[in-house]
């Protein structure tokens, strides 16, 4: 089916895994957690516990790296039945602090493709994590310059998007989003009549990842990379 993009005026776009990498230094910082606690349980039961933790924590914490980190050590305290060393704790702090100071690693046309859509678009970003973390990484991107406006949501829930949209006075018609999850970047957009586009990312975290009826009957574009937008757009 094709989709009709000439009605959009603005385009945002997710930035954890769509305009740089992220979701690979969850992944490397597991599996340092797992070394950690090696001791108490299998690698794969030290992964289900953690991710159990996030999701406990998530109303209370948010997302992000710090949510991470606190998610960690309680999982360390629990899996270990309260026995983990002071050092094992210093460690899991050192994994995040780690991750926190990791260099913005743009993905591949980024630049170029957020340059060229600029000259015709306004364009947003529309993100979810930890506030500092995210305004760190934006910084050190080099992207700033590209955006119209930044905007950290809590969450990327339908509500989410209605009241960022209404905020800034666009009509959802004329709204493009781009990102990677199908869960918090394509979905809730198709819900409140916009359009989306999804990129892939090769890593997707657990908590993002929707199940076929969940996409059945939605309208949305798969592409590659980024500049294979431009040529839709074009």
């Amino acid at each position: 089916m094709e989709i009709d993009y000439s009605n959009i005026k603005v385009i945002g776009f997710d930035a954890d895994d769509t305009l740089w990498v992220n979701e690979t230094y969850y992944r490397e910082a597991e599996l340092e957690f797992a070394k950690l606690l090696d001791a108490y349980e299998t690698a794969n039961k030290i992964d289900q516990e953690l991710f159990k933790k996030e999701m406990e924590n998530l109303a209370i914490y948010g997302y992000g790296i710090k949510s991470f980190i606190l998610s960690m050590v309680e999982s360390a305290i629990e899996i270990s039945n309260n026995s983990v060393s002071n050092k094992a704790i210093f460690e899991i702090l050192n994994i995040g602090k780690a991750m926190i100071n990791k260099p913005v690693e743009l993905l591949d046309g980024v630049e170029e493709v957020l340059k060229t859509l600029s000259s015709k678009y306004r364009l947003i970003m529309a993100t979810k994590g930890d506030l500092l973390d995210q305004e760190r990484k934006l910084k050190n991107s080099g992207l700033t310059k590209y955006f119209h406006h930044i905007e950290v949501l809590s969450d990327k829930k339908e509500a989410n998007y209605s009241q960022l949209l209404n905020h800034l006075d666009i009509n959802p018609s004329e709204f493009l989003m781009i990102g990677n999850s199908l869960k918090s970047d394509i979905l809730p957009l198709i819900n409140i009549k916009a359009l989306a586009i999804h990129v892939p990312y090769h890593t997707t975290w657990v908590h993002e990842q929707v199940n076929e009826d969940e996409t059945n009957g939605k309208v949305y574009k798969t592409v590659k990379g980024l500049r294979e937008i431009l040529e839709l757009l074009n």
